[in-house]
């Protein structure tokens, strides 16, 4: 039999790319998962890892290996989904949701959950999705705008949740009639790299004009106290003015654009009563909100 922590930690090292991140994920030190891919080198007699500058590349042999491990894993991670129906199991559900959701979908879904541990961490879509396949997280919720679609991991089952309307936020005061009015406002925007920041500075040109963006955050209430205020402008999807009181204008785009809200599991882990659970508790959750 071979080592089973090495195989695990080949499949990491596969997913990560790097020795330094899977310390980093998994809390172990470098030296020690080092160590374990060197007994299991030992164990299957062939070179798995090879020198590439300062770090080391999976050979031929250890990208088959890794594979073998994946195969493992699922196949483990699905057994316990059999046996967790027929005595449920104490194991934390961990869950990254979207940071829309906070507010609005993980209260309900934990209100209709009393029976389980639930972790939630509130992080963005690219991370949490990544980390599902990982398997640092069983469930992750992810947003995807039209016409910018995500990688469709092979390892994900996605289930839809809802379609979000997205609109453009102003203050009350604003003269702001239309999109393409906002050529000369401040606007407000998610950082560089994330979907709905590419998604909002092509809605801008589409219109027209380039955005002027003087300020950029996460926090999408952040987003909305500074629209509020009347010191920028933004686009802002229904699900973060759920729970929301600040006063806001709402103004319709061309098309009536809407953003897919969904969630995402591992294939192997997709039958686990808690994931079931859990992603039943949010469809029934976003079914229940207010309409925006």
């Amino acid at each position: 039999m071979w080592n089973g922590r090495g195989l695990l930690l080949l499949h990491e090292l596969r997913m990560r790319g790097t020795i330094a991140a899977v310390a980093a994920a998994l809390n172990y030190s470098a030296s020690t998962i080092s160590h374990q891919l060197r007994q299991l080198e030992r164990e299957v007699g062939v070179d798995l890892l090879a020198p590439e500058g300062r770090g080391l590349r999976l050979t031929s042999a250890g990208e088959a290996v890794a594979r073998h491990a994946q195969g493992m894993l699922a196949a483990q991670e699905s057994l316990h989904g059999d046996l967790a129906t027929l005595a449920p199991s104490a194991a934390p559900l961990r869950i990254a949701a979207l940071q829309t959701s906070a507010r609005t979908l993980i209260p309900r879904m934990l209100d209709a959950l009393p029976g389980y541990r639930v972790e939630v961490i509130v992080t963005p879509p690219e991370h949490g999705l990544f980390e599902t396949e990982a398997g640092a997280f069983d469930l992750a919720m992810a947003e995807q705008y039209p016409g910018h679609t995500r990688p469709h991991r092979a390892g994900l089952d996605r289930e839809l949740l809802g379609r979000d309307p997205i609109r453009l936020a102003v203050g009350a005061r604003s003269g702001v009639r239309a999109l393409g009015e906002a050529r000369e406002a401040a606007w407000v925007m998610e950082p560089e790299g994330t979907a709905a920041r590419a998604w909002t500075v092509q809605q801008c040109r589409a219109a027209g004009f380039e955005p002027d963006v003087r300020y950029e955050a996460t926090d999408l209430s952040a987003h909305l106290r500074l629209i509020a205020a009347g010191h920028a402008v933004g686009l802002i999807p229904g699900l973060a003015l759920a729970a929301e009181e600040a006063e806001l204008r709402l103004i319709d785009l061309p098309g009536a654009p809407r953003r897919d809200v969904f969630t995402a599991a591992r294939l192997s882990a997709r039958a686990l009563p808690g994931v079931r659970a859990a992603r039943a508790a949010l469809a029934d959750a976003f079914a229940a909100l207010p309409q925006t």
